[in-house]
């Protein structure tokens, strides 16, 4: 799992159609300190994440594991919104 920030949406018109009604999002790559890392994904979103929003997400075939997107062509999902976290005694707050 890997810690992004929503920074956009994709509107795909033609697309597989095992996609259709999925809404994607473009995830900007955060270190843990919440600074930029480097780096987006685009990713199915399974929770209702949205724009600023930090976000957990899975890349490769872990992505295709949860209910929205088992047995589709996805290599990013976005499957947590981060409320807090703790790193080297630091406590993170993002509500």
């Amino acid at each position: 799992m890997k810690l992004g920030r929503i920074v956009g949406t994709v509107v795909a018109t033609r697309k597989d159609p095992s996609l259709s009604s999925l809404k994607l999002l473009v995830v900007e790559n955060l270190t843990t300190s919440l600074g930029k890392e480097g780096g987006y994904v685009v990713a199915v979103d399974s929770v209702g994440a949205g724009v600023g929003e930090v976000v957990l997400y899975a890349t490769g075939s872990s992505a295709r594991l949860t209910a929205v997107t088992k047995d589709r062509p996805v290599d990013a999902v976005i499957m947590g919104i981060v409320d807090c976290f703790d790193v080297e005694g630091k406590s993170v707050s993002l509500a």
